[in-house]
């Protein structure tokens, strides 16, 4: 009996500790949108290791000295900021304390056009969980929480995510896949981005085949309006442009490739889509997906990546897919067998995962006649 009551409250112990923990890491995740919002950490970053008091940190950014040095403080406990060692002369031991970034952070908190920029991922997450009056009423009684209701965060931030990998991997990333890239490399080539967003891919498919008329299609107007001023900005407004419209409902047959980078789990009817993109893509073309390069089965001992696609999942992309009538609700964690199923259903014959490594936390299949 005493064995057992052991083992009872060695689990009751143990599963306290995790949710704790859990906790903790939601407290902090806060912290941290709080350091973004406030531009705490690009001016700590801008103090170089010299560091800056909690003084000069609310002077330079305009905001609350009593607020900056309760928060340089708890960072520094966190392990996000260190303390610089030395203090001035006849200094206080509390107000002219003097922090700064630690190794490292500069490049995930405030380089934009990092590959390891991680801000964009704390801001997403935020406006998720600023919508939970909102979830708790869809999840008790159907229907959703639709993307134009997040706001221009979401729209932004994931856009920013995804950006410098666009950038910066995704011409390579496609020339290393040689039946790809004769067919995007083909004279006056068409290529449609279906679920553009804010225009970045499209605009790095454009920078990778310049002889290429690329087209990039959004239901979210505020994206494509967005995008175009993108593609002003970019010099590319000549050939690249983006357009207000429904991927299920697209026409034509005279594209050499559609793409859809991170959206096809997010569309309400990921089959009509598909076969609308079918009959799109001339008979020697490419379809191309990129989704999240999750496990190809569930099993509840997932690892980080699993556990951060189901809290996008529950947040964001399940809501706003069911927010649509009908809504196939596909969720983030759309894996291999998924995707393989609604391309067969869309008339599609097989599914290859593409030799494309290393891209982010994503995956590239090819979608065949």
């Amino acid at each position: 009996m005493e064995k057992a009551a052991n083992a009872e409250d060695n689990a009751v112990e143990a599963y306290s500790e995790r949710v704790v923990t859990a906790v903790l890491g939601f407290a902090e995740t806060a912290s941290i949108a709080l350091g973004d919002a406030l531009g705490w950490y690009a001016a700590l970053a801008a103090g170089g290791s010299v560091g800056m008091s909690s003084a000069e940190l609310a002077a330079q950014t305009r905001t609350q000295e009593r607020y900056a040095r309760e928060w340089l403080e708890q960072q520094s406990v966190a392990g996000f900021v260190e303390v610089v060692p030395e203090l001035p002369a006849g200094s206080s031991a509390t107000q002219q304390r003097r922090f700064t970034l630690p190794a490292g952070a500069a490049e995930v908190l405030v380089k934009q056009d990092s590959l390891v920029a991680l801000l964009p991922m704390v801001r997403m997450l935020r406006v998720g969980v600023a919508q939970i009056p909102n979830l708790l009423g869809a999840f008790r009684d159907g229907g959703g929480v639709p993307w134009v209701h997040l706001g221009a965060e979401a729209r932004e931030s994931q856009a920013e995510g995804n950006k410098p990998w666009f950038e910066q991997r995704l011409a390579c990333a496609l020339a290393s896949v040689e039946s790809v890239h004769q067919v995007l490399s083909r004279a006056d080539a068409k290529i449609t981005d279906l679920g553009a967003g804010c225009g970045w891919s499209t605009l790095a498919l454009a920078r990778a085949y310049p002889g290429a008329t690329v087209t990039g299609i959004d239901i979210d107007a505020a994206s494509v309006e967005q995008a175009t001023a993108n593609a002003r900005q970019c010099g590319l407004a000549g050939r690249v442009s983006f357009h207000v419209a429904d991927a299920a409902h697209s026409e034509g047959a005279d594209q050499d490739a559609v793409f859809i980078f991170e959206a096809l789990h997010d569309m309400p009817f990921p089959v009509q889509v598909l076969a609308a993109v079918r009959h799109m893509v001339k008979p020697d073309g490419v379809v191309v997906v990129m989704d999240e390069a999750v496990a190809d089965t569930f099993a509840p001992e997932g690892d980080v990546l699993e556990r951060l696609m189901y809290a996008y999942s529950l947040f964001i992309c399940l809501p706003d897919s069911l927010a649509t009538p009908g809504s196939a609700g596909t969720g983030t964690v759309m894996r291999q067998p998924l995707v393989e199923q609604y391309a067969q259903l869309a008339g599609f014959s097989r599914v290859e995962r593409l030799p494309i490594a290393d891209f982010s936390v994503f995956r590239f299949y090819r979608l065949y006649p």
